[in-house]
């Protein structure tokens, strides 16, 4: 078993990556109306790990902190309920912007592209605005505010206590709904002492 002394340090996300409808409306999206701009991609014929004939074009859209959002374009194994709008607690993109005026240059922006951008929402630590890609994923554009890591201390100093609350609270819930046995690993036993 790993010890803490054994981990190597994740250094961030390389990519999150999901199904696309198009890749050419997802480009006319991430490209044209939010403005990312370096996008590239490769056509694989077989699913790796499988074999499984399923030809996809693998989509990449690099963020200027070098990170990617990527893309499969895989119609052969895509159903139309997949790209049904999703619910953000079951899915969204947040993608950060540098000042309350670049979020609402962004809002006029996108919004003259024809595409509802609603809010800005006052979450406190940000503020944000919330749109639907192509694919039915919830775009989110937010900005720090100036209480950010105030908010985010003070929570990170409280965390413990009230994950330990959270878990005693929902866990006979989720149990009923999921069984216990799905609930196995250490989040059966978050709060406990470690």
């Amino acid at each position: 078993m790993a010890t803490q002394t054994d981990i190597r340090p994740i250094l961030g996300v390389h990519h999150a990556a999901y199904r696309c409808r198009d890749a050419a409306q997802t480009i006319w999206f991430y490209s044209d109306v939010l403005g990312l701009v370096d996008k590239t991609g490769i056509v694989l014929e077989d699913v790796p790990g499988t074999g499984a004939h399923d030809p996809y074009l693998h989509l990449f859209f690099r963020m200027n902190n070098g990170e990617y959002l990527a893309f499969f374009d895989a119609p052969g194994s895509a159903t139309p309920e997949w790209f049904k709008r999703k619910e953000s607690f079951d899915m969204h993109w947040a993608f950060e912007v540098a000042s309350e005026e670049d979020l609402l240059a962004m809002q006029a922006r996108i919004n003259s592209f024809g595409i509802s951008a609603l809010g800005p929402v006052d979450h406190h630590f940000v503020k944000s605005i919330y749109m639907y890609d192509p694919n039915g994923i919830q775009v989110e554009l937010t900005y720090r505010t100036r209480d950010h890591d105030a908010i985010l201390a003070d929570a990170t100093a409280k965390f413990d206590g009230m994950l330990a609350e959270w878990t005693a609270r929902t866990r006979p819930m989720k149990e009923a709904k999921f069984g216990a046995a799905a609930l196995d690993q250490r989040g059966r036993h978050a709060g406990a002492a470690k």
